[in-house]
């Protein structure tokens, strides 16, 4: 299964929904709340590539991007081949 990383808020509605996603399918991730931590929200942004949104998605170290496309994925039936890669 994937290593699944997701870079989330505690009031976030889109990580919220992102994580409801991820539980659906059993998959497990580790998620970095950037709420109260200005360095981890740095790191997210470079890592993200200068992406500031929460949530920001990785599989398998690759940036994903947000909710949208994360459902965008779920969506065209592209998601599953990428949590079936080796982490």
């Amino acid at each position: 299964m994937a290593r699944v990383e997701i870079y989330t808020t505690s009031y976030c509605p889109y990580c919220t929904r992102a994580k409801t996603l991820l539980r659906s399918k059993g998959v497990k991730f580790d998620e970095i709340d950037v709420t109260n931590d200005p360095a981890l929200r740095a790191k997210m942004v470079e890592l993200a590539g200068g992406r500031r949104t929460v949530p920001e998605i990785f599989i398998n170290g690759r940036i994903i991007g947000g909710w949208d496309e994360l459902y965008m994925l779920e969506r065209n039936g592209e998601l599953d081949l990428l949590l079936a890669e080796p982490g």
